[in-house]
């Protein structure tokens, strides 16, 4: 199930502003890879041309050898490849039931020759979809707030939700962006667990960008480090916190 992304040369620019130059990276199937640096290294424009939502100026990315450069976020959902947000992206009006029903792929109910001519076949996987959802929610320890509307969520079951739709898509490849923003500490540690469960027991790849380095010593290795744009090195996190480049670049920074 798990996918490799490929990152080759890669370059965007913002008018005069490079924001990513020459940036070559790997992210091995079935990893947790981290992805750190100081404010404006490049790091969520990265994510955002891996996921599909800004096409680079130059480069190529990949998964699994497939050529995914500036293909929509849509069609990389399509293939297993999603993304989590650093301010959690719910349907608010909906509930937390219903926000893991619509990330389900495929359905049936979507075509409208399906909806009119097969609605037995529409009504059976939409029985389908209901179940493995409350299989999720109860996996996610949210059971109990299943009926709420999404957007009277707590920070953290938000981003547990976030969490929950890609295991109703069956990702491959998840890009988590701040995943412990806005979370409480009880929350964040059922929020690793799952991801730690995912990764070991579903085969899901994960590349995390996260400024909690206690967070990604626990879940990431290898961790790479973006500066000014492009990778400055990469390693296990015991080496990266020693380098003395980095210290002077990501943790001598003012903020991180």
């Amino acid at each position: 199930m798990s996918a490799r992304i490929d990152v080759q040369d890669v370059s965007i620019s913002f008018g005069g502003l490079k924001a990513v130059q020459h940036c070559t990276l790997s992210v091995a199937a079935g990893s947790i890879t981290g992805l750190i640096g100081p404010n404006g290294a490049g790091k969520t424009t990265l994510f955002n041309m891996v996921a599909g939502a800004l096409k680079p100026t130059g480069g190529t990315i990949l998964m699994d050898g497939e050529d995914i450069t500036g293909v929509p976020s849509d069609k990389l959902y399509a293939k297993g490849l999603l993304r989590t947000f650093q301010i959690a992206h719910e349907f608010g009006h909906m509930t937390a039931l219903e926000n893991l029903m619509m990330a389900a792929p495929e359905q049936q109910g979507e075509n409208l020759f399906n909806a009119w001519f097969r609605p037995g076949a529409v009504r059976e996987q939409e029985q389908k979809v209901r179940d493995r959802a409350l299989e999720v929610i109860e996996f996610l320890k949210l059971d109990h707030v299943r009926n709420e509307l999404a957007g009277n969520l707590s920070g953290g079951q938000k981003k547990l939700l976030e969490l929950g739709r890609t295991m109703m898509a069956e990702a491959r490849v998840v890009l988590l962006d701040e995943i412990a923003a806005g979370v409480n500490r009880t929350l964040l540690q059922d929020l690793l667990a799952d991801i730690e469960y995912l990764n070991r027991d579903k085969g899901y790849t994960f590349f995390v960008i996260e400024h909690d380095m206690d967070l990604i010593a626990r879940l990431c290795d290898p961790v790479i480090v973006m500066a000014e744009g492009s990778v400055m090195t990469q390693g296990a996190i015991a080496d990266i916190r020693n380098d003395p480049a980095v210290v002077e670049a990501y943790f001598g920074a003012e903020t991180v």
